[in-house]
């Protein structure tokens, strides 16, 4: 028997990086996944990908920042499915600046994303978690949100956010039966460090004991222990996944 089987997962920003990762493994490991990105093509892609692993797979354009559109795809997923298992918050973006250069429209949209989206997704699914009487919901952290980050006062905030959000949510649902945690991942080999500079991306590895950036596949192994039954005594933890960069 699968970790997962026949758990039904929402994944955000599943159409490329960690998120598509996590869904290929959720699905690897028996669940049906629901797929969100705001890129028909990623959806579809994505959704092709998993079905292929003899589960069911859906797909949703969404954005996360808009209310309608999250309740619309939680709606449809209890219509399909019946129940919700797990919520995987993943979707997130950057708009880097130093402070004095950051501009309102940079911060207001990141903290959107990557804040703002946690909760609604997180709000639009807990109804129907409650009334099972069990859900894990995973919030997408980073190690910038717990040591900080230089030209990231956006991106940092959001993600600190996140912690606040889950050891908050750990204490309210916990006894409702429902696990909150989340994954800090550190330096990841993801479309969102493609701008970075080799010279720099040398230097970074260097920082990491292990000498390598992590694989999007670390983290959803994270994810998926997390999810997984293996960790039914685990709730309101920040699980850093970085190769020892912290250290």
């Amino acid at each position: 028997m699968k970790k997962l089987d026949n758990r039904v997962a929402i994944v955000t920003g599943a159409g490329q990086g960690i998120g598509l990762a996590t869904a290929l493994k959720f699905a690897h490991e028996g669940a049906h996944v629901v797929i969100c990105d705001v890129r028909q093509g990623a959806v579809d892609a994505a959704v092709d990908a998993c079905s292929t692993l003899g589960v069911r797979a859906l797909g949703f354009v969404v954005d996360v920042t808009q209310r309608p559109m999250v309740d619309a795809v939680v709606a449809e997923t209890v219509n399909q499915f019946g129940h919700i298992d797990i919520l995987v918050n993943n979707a997130g973006i950057t708009q880097d600046a130093r402070l004095q250069k950051m501009t309102i429209e940079q911060f207001d949209r990141v903290i959107d994303v990557n804040l703002r989206g946690v909760f609604h997704f997180t709000q639009a699914v807990v109804g129907t978690m409650i009334n099972q009487g069990s859900g894990v919901i995973l919030n997408a952290s980073s190690v910038v949100g717990i040591y900080g980050n230089f030209g990231q006062t956006n991106y940092v905030a959001s993600k600190s956010g996140v912690i606040g959000f889950t050891k908050t949510w750990a204490r309210e649902l916990g006894p409702k039966g429902i696990r909150v945690n989340a994954v800090a991942p550190g330096f990841i080999d993801t479309p969102m460090i493609k701008t970075i500079p080799e010279k720099v991306l040398e230097g970074m590895k260097n920082q990491i004991p292990l000498r390598r950036m992590g694989d999007p596949a670390d983290i959803a192994n994270a994810y998926a222990f997390l999810a997984s039954d293996d960790a039914s005594y685990i709730n309101g933890i920040v699980l850093e996944v970085t190769g020892g960069a912290v250290v």
